[in-house]
Order: C-alpha cells, then structure tokens, then sequence
C-alpha cells in the first residue's frame, strides 16, 4: 500500500480542548495494556507557517518520515501503550481547559478550505491539520496523530460525499458530533486581474456545479480540480492571468488573491454537513437532541426494507437521512431458482432520537430480526445551528 501523507505543524498534544460535543458523561477508563500494536508506514509533512499569510507558507515544508520495519508486512510496531495520549471523548468542560493546550483536528484539503473552517466552528481554539485525502484523515485519528477528523458528509447542493460512506465502515471510528456549515463561494484572482481578463475558473467540481449559471454567464471555462482551496492556491503559485479561481474568502486572504465576486453560488441555502470522528464513542444523553447513525444490510425479500424501516416509524422516531450503498464483497446476489440476480446493498440510515433513549434501543432491536448486519457509527447532538 504506498504511504499516506498529512501535513501538520506541531506534535500532538497529550491534552485535550473540549467542545460542545465533548459535554457528555465520561467512558470508563480504558485498560492501555495491550500487546504491541503494528502500524503501517506513514509520511508526514510539518508546515512552517509564518504569522503573516505570505507567500512563504504556499512552500515551506518539512517532510517527516517514520521507520518501515517490514515491507511485506502492512505494520510496524506501535509505541508503548502508555505512552499514548489518553482517549478525548470523556466530558469536560470549556472553561476546564486553562494551559492553553490546543486539540488537533484533521481534515481533507489544504489551508482555507471549507473543511478547515468547518473543524474551527466545531472546536474554535483547535489546531486544524490539513491532510490530502479523506483516507489520510481517517488513518491520522487511528494512529494517534491527531486527536479529531471533520469530514464533509453530504451537501444541500450537491448531495452525499459517497467516499466517506465507504471510509465510515472501512475504519472503526465513531462519530461523535456533526457540524453544519453555509457554503459562501467567491471568484478570486491574482492581483491586477480582472473579470473580463478571465477565459477559465478552477475548483472542486462540486463548488463549480453549485455556480453554474454565474460561471456561464461569464463566459469562462470550469475546470476541475481536487478542492476549492487547492484551486486558489494553485492560481497564486502559479500567478495565472487568465484564470481565476472559486474558493472561500479565507484562501483568497491566505494566498494574496484579490475577490472579483462574492456569494456567487446559484442558490443561497448551501450547506454542507460535516461529521466530526474520534477514536472513542461519547455517551449519548437525552438532555439535549441527539441524532443515532447506523449502518446494515438485508436479506432479499418482497417488503425486507419497508419492514426494516417501520420498526423506527413504529415508535415515532424521525429518519433523517438513509443512503444506499453496493455491498463491495457480495455486490451481486442470485435467488434460490438461479433466474434473477439482485444488487446487494449496505444501508446507512440517521434518525433523531438517542442511543440513551429506550426506545431507540427497541427500535434496533427489532431491526436486528432483519438485519444480516447492523453496527452503530455514533450517537451524538444535533447541530442545531442552522435552525
């Protein structure tokens, strides 16, 4: 497997910042004695940032890398168990935290990105480390690199990030809160350029999408890229004349672009919904809305989703969200009498109720007598911000 790659600026603190998704009864403490963990090789990359957003931060870096103790094997051996940090999920309150210690939060993109901003509202004094693939975030959690990942799960525009789906099931985090945030897209470009220097824009296809008609109107060519920030980094290293770039007010501020035009999305209500993941579960409450995701699969069968579903319509519960996904190791499935072939699918569902609510137990309970698997991602509170 080739080595994954973060970018980071500072090791990680062995203290953790609370948050409002942290305010929750604590986890018993964890047993650390366990035999030597393996890991894989992982890269590292540790950004130099200066205090002022120069154009020094678009280069200084310093590659880190960790020792490969076999190339065959996927793992190395792990540090001494109680040298680790201890687990971040157990409550605590803000005004707990007086050292000045910083928690460290991973998410996929480069400085600017919606993403990072997205992990700042979550947790506003964490350190926001920008990782180049939603995979590397992932793993950065596992491996005790970072304490927390913010990760885009779905957009009002744009609809569902199917990766993270997979990547949701493929790790074992847990969700532990969810973050909304309003999307607010610009045109930048270098300084001295203007609208009508412009021939093509750069972007996440996504964020292009989501600006369609304003781009055509214009006249000017999209053209894709990995993620809105990257774009404008990308205008700025190279000083393009004749292409701008649609990215936040902050990369433009990051990376010495001046904004042609603001709020230039065809609809205003933009939101992206971001899931936040730890390494340890909170314990769900009812004194606050909580919201329950799950992911199962079913057996073939006239009605076998209608009935799996009902069992939360049953008791009243509101289904938020529910997502379909293809079963990667079964992906086809052949009746009895060999004459039809069926798609095998995973279900990912979000209800608003509680793990702590009875009701919400008797629900999976009962979904259990449908299910061939079934695994709680997280329970954890509402974002309710945007209410």
């Amino acid at each position: 497997m080739a080595s994954s790659r973060i970018i980071s600026h500072s090791p990680p603190n062995l203290h953790r910042q609370s948050s409002p998704f942290d305010t929750v009864k604590p986890l018993p403490p964890q047993n650390l004695n366990l035999p030597p963990k393996r890991h894989r090789n992982l890269r590292i990359h540790t950004s130099l940032r200066s205090s002022s957003h120069s154009n020094n931060d678009l280069n200084d870096t310093v590659e880190l890398r960790t020792n490969s103790v076999s190339a065959v094997s996927n793992d190395v051996v792990s540090k001494d168990p109680i040298s680790l940090p201890r687990p971040l999920s157990s409550n605590q309150s803000s005004t707990a935290v007086s050292d000045g210690s910083r928690l460290r939060v991973a998410y996929q993109g480069v400085r600017g990105a919606y993403s990072e901003s997205a992990a700042q509202k979550a947790y506003p004094n964490c350190e926001a480390v920008p990782c180049e693939q939603f995979d590397t975030a992932f793993e950065a959690v596992e491996r005790w690199l970072v304490d927390r990942a913010v990760l885009p799960i779905e957009n009002s525009l744009g609809g569902s990030i199917h990766r993270n789906y997979d990547l949701l099931l493929r790790h074992r985090l847990h969700i532990v809160g969810e973050v909304k945030y309003a999307v607010h897209h610009c045109l930048m470009a270098n300084p001295g350029v203007k609208l009508e220097n412009l021939k093509r824009v750069l972007s996440h296809p996504q964020a292009l999408a989501q600006c369609e008609n304003t781009l055509t109107g214009w006249g000017l060519v999209r053209e894709a890229v990995d993620d809105t920030a990257g774009a404008a980094k990308h205008v700025a290293l190279n000083n393009l004349q004749d292409a701008g770039a649609v990215a936040s007010s902050a990369a433009a501020e990051i990376y010495g672009l001046n904004i042609l035009a603001q709020d230039i999305q065809d609809d205003s209500d933009n939101i992206t919904r971001f899931l936040v993941l730890a390494r340890e579960p909170i314990l769900p409450g009812i004194d606050r809305p909580f919201k329950t995701s799950i992911v199962f699969s079913l057996e073939e069968g006239p009605g076998i989703l209608f009935k799996a579903l009902a069992v939360f319509a049953l008791r009243q519960i509101n289904l938020s969200k529910i997502e379909s996904r293809p079963l990667r190791k079964q992906p086809l499935r052949t009746s009895d009498d060999n004459s039809n072939r069926y798609f095998d699918y995973l279900f990912y569902v979000d209800f608003e109720a509680s793990m702590a609510d009875q009701n919400a137990q008797n629900a999976l309970r009962h979904l259990k007598e449908f299910a061939t698997f079934l695994r709680v991602l997280g329970s954890y509170p509402m974002d309710i911000s945007m209410t």
